[in-house]
């Protein structure tokens, strides 16, 4: 399931991710990659706890607070604080899948990787090339969303990122443990929840609402893993 989760940020919270990026001091993207992502990563990266990264993830973290639609699309559990990355013309990312499980910086304890998430912070038109392409069982899905739009889609998915040709590609990734473990039935609760609201926008006060929701959150309840 991929979902497009759009103005996670606003214009001013993106031009200032961008203006604190500017002045950053940039790693190897290796840093934080397994050893089969090692092989084709080639991008760079904020320093993982550093003050920028800090102060920037917890900018993205309150986004997706206040995102509606992520927190039906995701049923976040924990989510893994939020990485960036910077891809320059010859950059790129071969085809890979993300570790199911990573540890939590500085905080303690694991996290397993349920969702994948890639949050833009560059126009489309600012760069070419540096596509997000998802690889699934209906073919390839390329991605190349506005500043401050968010992607997420299942992290057991093959996906890369086509090499840059000019410009920079800035983005914010990050990973996200759901309630629901299973994509399918994640995704069979984000469409009832979905219809949900709009059903009680056309038909408000129905009591059939009242049913509908109460399933809703008995499978929740059933399927969870709190």
């Amino acid at each position: 399931m991929m979902v497009h989760i759009p103005n996670v940020l606003g214009a001013e919270q993106v031009a200032h991710c961008r203006a604190v990026m500017e002045r950053a001091a940039w790693t190897d993207g290796r840093v934080t990659a397994g050893h089969q992502s090692g092989q084709v990563k080639k991008n760079l990266q904020l320093p993982e706890g550093g003050p920028e990264a800090r102060e920037l993830g917890a900018l993205v973290l309150a986004g997706l607070e206040r995102s509606a639609l992520f927190v039906s699309a995701v049923l976040p559990q924990r989510v893994f604080p939020p990485l960036f990355n910077r891809y320059e013309p010859g950059m790129t990312f071969g085809s890979h899948v993300d570790n199911a499980i990573r540890g939590l910086p500085g905080m303690g304890g694991r996290i397993r990787t349920d969702v994948s998430a890639t949050l833009f912070l560059s126009e489309p038109d600012s760069y070419d090339g540096g596509d997000l392409v998802v690889e699934d069982t209906y073919g390839n899905h390329a991605v190349k969303l506005p500043a401050g739009d968010l992607i997420i889609y299942p992290a057991t998915s093959l996906h890369h990122v086509t090499p840059v040709t000019r410009g920079v590609r800035l983005a914010s990734f990050f990973w996200v443990q759901s309630l629901v473990r299973d994509v399918s039935k994640r995704a069979l609760l984000f469409d009832m929840d979905t219809a949900i609201t709009q059903l009680n926008q056309e038909v408000p006060k129905s009591p059939a609402m009242v049913m509908l929701t109460g399933a809703y959150h008995n499978l929740l309840r059933q399927w969870a893993e709190p």
